[in-house]
């Protein structure tokens, strides 16, 4: 425990989040680095999806996004899994109570930050979790989109891991093209490019 403390006003309690955060890249994936094949960390990801939000905003389904909003959302909204840790995509089970785990982290994690602060905080990690703006949509295309592409560029380590296959790859992830068409379409053609190439298994056969 340090013995350094903050202050108690506004940029105290800022200082003490951005402090609370840092964990973030104590938090693992399951999907894994191209290069070094380690689990990749959560903040790692937010860094990565939040260049992906700039990089590919012109294949966004709506032209005139709010790229700030759309940012905002992805670097804050993994914050949560401080808390609440990585819930696995393909984990049923864990997904069952992710909502209510990661709401109680978020009032906890937001709730350190000025009040004013942690509200907007919170209104942009809930606009996310809704998904009722084109913002929020584009916001979890390029979030769905990272994982598969570190899959495919790592012969699908964390699919052959846990044994999943092409048809629960695109059920978890087609909600790309609710924020971008061209997206999910490159991703389709990649997908059963995998196929073929063995890293990723086709559905069993019944």
């Amino acid at each position: 425990m340090s013995a350094i403390t903050f202050g108690n006003d506004a940029l105290g309690r800022q200082i003490a989040f951005l402090v609370e955060v840092d964990k973030l890249k104590e938090v693992f994936r399951q999907s894994r680095l191209t290069q070094s094949r380690r689990h990749e960390n959560d903040a790692e990801h937010s860094w990565h999806l939040a260049l992906a939000v700039i990089l590919l905003a012109e294949h966004a389904n709506e032209p005139n996004l709010d790229i700030l909003r759309v940012l905002r959302m992805v670097i804050l909204h993994d914050l949560v899994e401080i808390d609440a840790g990585d819930t696995f995509a393909y984990d049923e089970a864990g997904m069952a109570d992710q909502h209510e785990r990661e709401a109680r982290a978020a009032d906890r994690i937001f709730g350190m930050l000025p009040p004013d602060q942690g509200a907007e905080f919170r209104a942009a990690w809930d606009e996310f979790e809704a998904q009722a703006t084109v913002e929020a949509k584009f916001a979890l295309a390029c979030d769905r989109f990272q994982p598969m592409l570190l899959n495919l560029m790592t012969d699908g380590a964390s699919w052959r891991e846990h044994g999943i296959t092409h048809d629960r790859v695109v059920a978890r992830n087609n909600c790309v093209a609710h924020g971008s068409s061209a997206l999910w379409d490159r991703m389709t053609d990649m997908l059963d490019q995998a196929v073929a190439a063995g890293i990723v298994a086709p559905p069993p056969t019944s």
